[in-house]
């Protein structure tokens, strides 16, 4: 399967996610609505499944689900995850090296990056750094 129809069902994901499901949390706050994939995390993504599934066919796949949930977990409780500079949070993804790096509004949640953890921290630290220029 070619990204093009993975990234259709994942973005069928997406938009749910920017719809958004309020449920009660523990803390009496609702999930946050509303998650947005900035342009490099998509490239991210896109590059990511690619190599998985260039790989081993479905490895691809079992990529975007992981990436999935971890979304839904940034969702459900944002803030559970560590500050990993300024205002920005990362939030490591099951079974496959990498981290979600976002950043948290009253109303939104942005993803700037998902990143494999074997690059260089600058990179994701730059791209951050630049994100508030």
């Amino acid at each position: 399967m070619s990204y093009g129809v993975a990234r259709s069902d994942f973005c069928s994901i997406r938009r749910q996610a920017a719809r958004g499901t309020k449920l009660s949390s523990m803390h009496g706050r609702s999930m946050i609505e509303r998650v947005i994939f900035s342009s490099d995390a998509d490239d991210d993504v896109a590059a990511s499944y690619d190599w998985y599934e260039s790989r081993e066919p479905g490895l691809g796949e079992d990529f975007l689900r992981s990436i999935e949930a971890c979304v839904r977990g940034i969702q459900r409780h944002p803030e559970m995850y560590p500050v990993a500079i300024d205002e920005f949070r990362r939030a490591p993804i099951r079974r496959f090296p990498f981290e979600i790096f976002y950043e948290l509004t009253a109303s939104s949640i942005t993803i700037y990056s998902v990143f494999h953890c074997s690059q260089d921290p600058q990179k994701w630290r730059k791209r951050l750094l630049n994100t508030q220029l």
